[in-house]
């Protein structure tokens, strides 16, 4: 198997935890920093449509910036492509951990799920 994509932010209790248990099960990853290295709208696009969640599933909502900007109120009357490039302009909107693999994307830290995805074969 490829190595994941894990896209990460360090300061990030989760993400940290995710790394972890990437780590101690030997789970072969690329590490990718979302502040530095934030997603671009087709990326995002495209991870959305692989992972068959609704886009708002890849907000960070318990995030600052998310609350500052008044999304949860905002965001319904916006259209896909507007919120694909809000996403895009800033990686502290995104939620975090992500797991992008060759057919599949998981989004936040569900042990279960990774579980059963990363470690199936």
């Amino acid at each position: 198997m490829n190595p994941v994509v894990f896209i990460q932010y360090e300061s990030c209790s989760t993400c940290r935890k995710a790394r972890a248990w990437l780590d101690s099960r030997g789970v072969a990853y690329v590490s990718r920093p979302i502040k530095e290295e934030r997603p671009a709208a087709e990326e995002l696009k495209k991870w959305q449509a692989m992972s068959g969640l609704p886009l708002k599933k890849f907000f960070n909502t318990s995030g600052l910036l998310y609350k500052s900007l008044h999304l949860k109120d905002r965001l319904p009357a916006m259209t896909e492509e507007e919120q694909l490039e809000l996403l895009a302009s800033d990686g502290m909107l995104v939620k975090r951990p992500l797991v992008i693999g060759e057919d599949f994307v998981l989004v936040g830290f569900k042990e279960a799920q990774w579980e059963e995805t990363l470690l199936r074969g």
